[in-house]
């Protein structure tokens, strides 16, 4: 599969806000973020980059103190180069 093409814009961190409760479904996303991102031997700098991203964002979202937006998600399937299904592909 190619390279997918989404419309990127840099996540700052004065857009982001952290949950006081984490999700249960925020958590497991991160955390399949996280393992998709290490299957690959990415760091998280490495991702943030390929995605757009601040890396301090993406370890907000991999710890899943923040659900990220649509845009988000597209710009991290990008980054794995993976379509966005795949993401979710292990959901319960």
């Amino acid at each position: 599969m190619g390279r997918l093409q989404y419309r990127r814009s840099m996540v700052t961190m004065q857009e982001v806000t952290r949950r006081d409760h984490r999700s249960a479904d925020a958590t497991w996303f991160g955390s399949t973020i996280r393992r998709l991102r290490e299957e690959r031997g990415l760091t998280q700098a490495q991702l943030a980059e390929a995605a757009d991203l601040s890396s301090t964002y993406l370890g907000i979202i991999e710890r899943g103190e923040n659900v990220p937006t649509l845009t988000v998600i597209l710009q991290i399937a990008a980054g794995l180069d993976l379509h966005p299904i795949d993401l979710f592909r292990d959901y319960r």
